[in-house]
């Protein structure tokens, strides 16, 4: 498997040991940044960067859930790199064809200007962003990302079994594919404060039934959370301003994405968002 970690030499034993406690295998953990020279490795013509880094609430499996993204790497044919660090993404960004937001919220307050400048940049030219889950938490600020992904976080489920519907129009879209009309599939389910149908650029993928589980948790029922009612898109793609943007509602834990589906919507969704562009030089 090709992927590597990307870390500060102070959180090396805490990540490490957090791996071995999750029964998780990586094969390198690296404290420094990769030579000018290096390349992907045979077969592996392409990159992805996974972000792990968190500006508000840190969701308790983020970790976990950036080592499984790392050992997709057979599965894609691509070198999976993770990160945490900010500075990475300024200096590093222009090598990787998808950069996948693990769960990075409230991205204002972790991201500076000049971090969030590159990010817009490196997409504008062909790069490609898969949002996890609550990737579009506290975005309203990065006016940019919050116009991509279309909405913000509202409320959400407890992680409940619910019916998901396939948009007709995206049937034969890789990431949804191959599983029927509609299944039924356990998540956390996140309630936005919009729907983002019918928005320009955004095709919707999936929809969960809300009328199939209880859409809002005790805990923001408590505080003014809101369903979002018959139209509740869980799955997106937005091809304007020129990458591919794709957001899932899975994501928020392993188990929402380690099954048949789930596997299959992440992998497909990553080489989707890699498919425009050229590979990226060293």
């Amino acid at each position: 498997m090709k992927h590597r970690f990307f870390i500060t030499m102070s959180r090396i034993l805490r990540v490490s040991f957090l791996f071995l406690c999750l029964g998780m295998s990586v094969t390198s953990l690296i404290a420094h940044e990769p030579k000018d020279g290096d390349v992907p490795a045979e077969g592996y013509q392409k990159r992805v960067l996974v972000f792990g880094g968190t500006g508000w609430y840190r969701h308790p499996e983020t970790a976990a859930i950036s080592g499984w993204l790392a050992r997709l790497s057979d599965d894609l044919k691509m070198e999976v790199d993770v990160t945490e660090t900010p500075k990475d993404l300024l200096a590093l960004l222009d090598r990787y064809e998808v950069l996948i937001l693990n769960n990075s919220n409230e991205l204002t307050s972790l991201l500076d200007e000049k971090q969030r400048k590159k990010v817009e940049t490196w997409y504008a030219k062909g790069g490609g962003i898969v949002a996890l889950h609550a990737a579009l938490v506290h975005q309203k600020e990065w006016k940019w990302l919050h116009k991509l992904g279309g909405c913000d976080f509202n409320s959400d489920s407890d992680f409940l079994e619910a019916r998901v519907v396939v948009d007709p129009k995206a049937k034969d879209h890789p990431t949804v594919k191959g599983f029927g009309d509609s299944f039924q599939y356990k998540a956390d389910w996140t309630n936005h404060d919009r729907c983002v149908t019918g928005t320009p650029g955004i095709q919707v993928l999936l929809r969960v039934d809300e009328s199939t589980y209880e859409p809002v948790r005790d805990y923001f029922k408590e505080r003014g959370g809101k369903a979002m009612g018959k139209d509740h898109p869980i799955a997106w793609i937005n091809t304007l301003d020129g990458g591919r943007f794709f957001y899932t509602e899975l994501g928020h834990d392993v188990a929402s994405l380690n099954r048949p589906f789930g596997r299959k919507h992440i992998v497909e969704a990553i080489k989707w968002a890699a498919q425009d562009g050229v590979t990226k030089k060293p």
